[in-house]
């Protein structure tokens, strides 16, 4: 399986780690290798391909897009131009994995949904928290009916990395780049999590924060920020269960704090992206009241992986072997796609909805 790389910023970097190290962790038919790399300058383009042994290099989408030798294309451009890049790919009938969020609106999402359909390609979005071990082991428990009817959950993901208004924005600051803000790159990790957890949304409230309206800008100079730095939002499920969403890049002594916690009638569920090994549980039915805290390290069928043992803790970046593993095993063995491109249009929705929600100050229903 021979993959184009479209960019090399901190998430094309994480991508190439997972596809060369794919073998250590899971049982895979066929070799899976990196061949092709595009960036912006050809400079770096070709450093890059010699340090990290890539055969072919160039600062032309196209001329990997339309490569016949490569089978899948792996998009890790700025949002803004994922839409006309994933388009491309899949008329030229390439299988794709690509950076969330999938374009910069439904319209978009929804169209290279349908055309990946047509095209009867793999189309995977990268959701990768699914594929933290905790995760897989709270759906586990969802799905036995272990938390009965889901009543009420509360999720955040807070970063802390947009405090200093003297450091350079970055392109995900920028709406002009990313096309939206901090629900876009936090928020939609989050979405994504409740919609695979808890099912799916029937009306949002959105309320978006700018703490800090004049910063130094990409470029240096004083620049006016354009993109919301937090987001909050109230949600009822078709399911009836009401919860709150926070994501934030102006959290004072957050790291990389994604969490969850979801209260079923029967249970109750709560994760730390912080504490990456254990999944705390609850069970109104057992005689021992207060939370189990489990033991997920390794302790977990495929994707969970074999390596480097069912004791070894695990870290952030086995999310995204596991995300790179499913679209793997999903192209060579013909497994459905998930998360799946439709995954993708509809968090698009959703964060649509919140931001009409936060425009017109009302309560907007999917």
């Amino acid at each position: 399986m021979r993959i184009g790389l479209l960019g090399f910023g901190s998430m094309g970097k994480t991508h190439k780690y997972c596809v060369d190290n794919l073998k250590y962790f899971f049982q895979t038919e066929q070799s899976v290798e990196v061949v092709a790399l595009c960036t912006r300058h050809i400079e770096k383009a070709k450093e890059i391909a010699e340090r990290f042994s890539i055969q072919k290099y160039t600062v032309n989408e196209d001329d990997i897009i339309y490569d016949p030798e490569i089978d899948a294309i792996d998009i890790c451009t700025p949002n803004i131009y994922h839409y006309e890049t994933a388009k491309k790919a899949l008329l030229a009938g390439k299988h794709i994995y690509c950076e969330k969020p999938l374009a910069i609106s439904y319209t978009q999402a929804k169209e290279l949904a349908d055309i990946a359909k047509n095209q009867g390609v793999k189309a995977f979005m990268v959701f990768n928290n699914r594929f933290l071990l905790p995760v897989m082991r709270a759906k586990e428990l969802i799905e036995k009916g272990e938390l009965g009817r889901i009543i009420s959950f509360n999720a955040k993901y807070l970063h802390s990395s947009a405090l200093d208004i003297n450091k350079k924005a970055g392109w995900k600051q920028d709406k002009d780049i990313c096309g939206a803000g901090v629900l876009f790159d936090l928020g939609s990790h989050v979405i994504d999590l409740i919609y695979y957890l808890c099912g799916e949304f029937e009306s949002v409230i959105g309320k978006s924060q700018i703490a800090y309206p004049t910063r130094v800008g990409v470029n240096g100079e004083v620049w006016q920020t354009n993109a919301d730095e937090a987001f909050y939002m109230i949600s009822k499920l078709k399911n009836g269960a009401y919860g709150t969403i926070e994501v934030s890049k102006i959290s004072l002594g957050s790291n990389d704090d994604l969490a969850f916690e979801i209260r079923g009638e029967k249970g109750s569920i709560k994760f730390d992206l912080m504490e990456l090994n254990f999944l705390y549980f609850y069970s109104n039915e057992s005689k021992e009241k207060g939370y189990t805290k489990i033991e997920c390290v390794n302790r977990y069928p495929s994707p969970g992986g074999i390596f480097p043992g069912i004791k070894a803790p695990v870290g952030w970046l086995r999310g995204h072997l596991g995300n790179y593993y499913a679209f793997c095993d999903s192209v060579i063995n013909n497994k459905k796609a998930s998360p799946s491109f439709d995954d993708g249009a509809y968090v698009q929705r959703v964060m649509e909805c919140a931001y009409a929600s936060d425009r017109e100050g009302k309560e907007i229903t999917l």
